[in-house]
């Protein structure tokens, strides 16, 4: 039977979960409404230039040539300590890098939310983890992410060297904060990766992305 909806505790504002078993209490999250529609796979990719953590611009139309990955994340969400706390996280930022693409973690929680971090603690935060993006992106209005539709930390996708977006959707398949189901979970991004890596098409380009709701500017 299923159980009554709950909000995450800390989670911040609209953030539905539903208790269900073997989520190991943590839930899995209900997508938000959107606030402009979705790009598409297949399609150019929204353009974008947000400012990183260390004081330049990143411009998605400045990284034409380059495979580009976007990953929304919120260091205190459950979800995303999991793949960071097993080391899954950077791992797939370092195959990236070695294949010559660009990693851009983007950060689209709004002041006062849960997630929200200035700076200098995004710096802290990545050499504290041993990451390894290209950049961090700072998106405390939402304007980047609400272009891409992002919902859920993690969100993933992956941009092509001219700029299509070719997947979009959940870093893997089992919605669950426990990192043994790591070993079990189909990797989604991983496989979409390899796949636009080897010149194949990507067979699932779209999936279910899972984890705490972007915490937007209301």
């Amino acid at each position: 039977m299923m159980k009554t909806p709950a909000i995450l505790p800390h989670a911040g504002r609209r953030e539905l979960i539903l208790g269900a078993a073997g989520l190991a209490g943590a839930g899995l999250l209900l997508r938000g409404t959107p606030a402009a529609a979705a790009p598409r796979i297949g399609q150019a990719a929204p353009d974008f230039s947000r400012p990183d953590s260390h004081g330049g611009t990143r411009s998605l139309s400045a990284l034409r040539g380059k495979l580009v990955v976007l990953e929304w994340t919120n260091h205190d969400c459950p979800f995303v300590m999991k793949h960071y706390g097993a080391s899954n996280m950077q791992n797939l930022q370092r195959e990236v890098a070695d294949a010559g693409g660009v990693w851009l973690s983007v950060i689209s929680s709004a002041p006062g939310e849960q997630g929200h971090v200035p700076a200098a603690q995004a710096n802290e935060l990545t050499r504290s983890r041993e990451a390894a993006p290209t950049a961090v992106l700072l998106d405390p209005e939402g304007e980047m992410g609400r272009a891409y539709n992002a919902q859920t930390t993690p969100h993933m996708y992956i941009i092509s060297a001219e700029g299509t977006l070719l997947y979009m959707g959940g870093i893997d398949s089992i919605a669950s904060t426990r990192v043994e189901d790591l070993q079990k979970a189909t990797p989604h991004f991983r496989n979409a990766f390899q796949a636009v890596r080897e010149g194949r098409p990507v067979q699932n380009a779209v999936t279910r992305p899972y984890g705490c709701n972007v915490k937007y500017a209301a």
